[in-house]
């Protein structure tokens, strides 16, 4: 699965690996384009739709990209400050984390669990901050829902579309919290980000249990940075 995923990376580097941030770089349809004029809300009211939230954090994101030369340049503190004021209030790390680890976080401690999740965290924005720089001109398209109105727990079902090639399919797991929506997992070309790497996960657990699964991101995170440097 891991490697299936990370041919899917390879194949979608222009638009959706941005979107692994939960950032959704990349603009809106004509018809929430127009909203680009007006600046979205720092804090979204908790009863915004999800599919809305989404469209606005498109937009959002993508003028923060567009605005900041360092961000396109690929300066990862750029990146962490983009994702710490922009994109961290519309995601659930601590589930979308819990979720990955499985089983072995019911029986983590307090500290284990606030490790792994900002391990988690510093793992995703290192390993797709690059494809920020490669956010161009895409286009997100909304498709149909299948939920009812009045679930708490739903997929924004959307599609990444390129200038050129062909739409990517990019969905959004979302909750509804006191807060607003949230997203917790994504899917690209039918591949979940948190069953990825939940399987992913599964093999250093058995060898080493959660201090390994630290360890292991914790060097995983030091690498990706050292081979960031010049």
């Amino acid at each position: 699965m891991a490697r299936q995923f990370l041919t899917l990376k390879r194949r979608t580097a222009h638009a959706a690996a941005a979107a692994l941030l939960a950032a959704l770089a990349c603009g809106a349809e004509p018809a929430a384009a127009a909203a680009a004029d007006t600046p979205a809300p720092a804090a979204m009211a908790a009863d915004v739709a999800p599919d809305t939230m989404i469209l606005n954090t498109s937009i959002e994101v993508l003028d923060a990209i567009r605005n900041d030369k360092a961000i396109k340049a690929g300066d990862f503190d750029r990146v962490q400050k983009l994702v710490n004021e922009r994109i961290l209030p519309k995601v659930d790390f601590d589930k979308m984390t819990r979720l990955s680890v499985g089983r072995a976080w019911r029986t983590a401690t307090p500290e284990q669990r606030a490790t792994l999740t900002e391990q988690f965290r510093l793992l995703l924005m290192r390993t797709y901050s690059g494809a920020l720089s490669k956010v161009s001109d895409q286009k997100v398209r909304l498709r149909p829902s299948r939920d009812e109105a009045s679930a708490t727990d739903v997929i924004v079902r959307t599609q990444v579309v390129p200038s050129q090639g062909d739409p990517i399919g990019l969905d959004y797991r979302l909750e509804k919290t006191d807060a607003g929506w949230k997203i917790y997992d994504l899917n690209i070309l039918g591949v979940w980000l948190v069953e990825n790497y939940r399987n992913e996960f599964g093999q250093t657990l058995n060898q080493g249990g959660v201090d390994g699964l630290i360890q292991a991101l914790t060097k995983k995170n030091q690498s990706l940075a050292a081979g960031a440097k010049p």
